[in-house]
């Protein structure tokens, strides 16, 4: 089976489109990021993201209504597919399973001057 693979941005990007499970579209998602990890996200960069993680099956999309505000134009809103879950799932327990084999002796560092 082929390991589902999810950069760090691609793993942020797709816990953000679950956190605004049915308003997720790109200024919302950008909005909802800076916010939460206080850091800066590219128009571009996001697109991109968006485009990549659609085309490897883990987010689809739909266009919204028109609106006056976007010069007719709808939103796009992404949600989270099946595979786009598992790929999450496997994510997390990769890194939990790292986490969980450092052993306790690497933190205990003293910094040296």
């Amino acid at each position: 089976m082929k390991k589902f693979q999810l950069g760090e941005f691609e793993e942020v990007v797709m816990l953000t489109v679950g956190i605004l499970h049915g308003d997720a579209y790109g200024v919302s998602i950008k909005k909802e990021i800076e916010e939460r990890l206080s850091r800066n996200v590219s128009v571009g960069a996001l697109q991109t993201a968006l485009k990549r993680l659609e085309q490897k099956g883990y987010l689809e999309s739909k266009d919204g209504e028109a609106t006056q505000e976007r010069a007719g134009r709808p939103k796009r809103y992404f949600q989270i597919t099946a595979l786009g879950k598992k790929a999450m799932e496997y994510t997390r327990s990769t890194r939990n399973e790292m986490w969980a084999a450092i052993p306790e002796v690497a933190f205990d560092v003293k910094f040296v001057s």
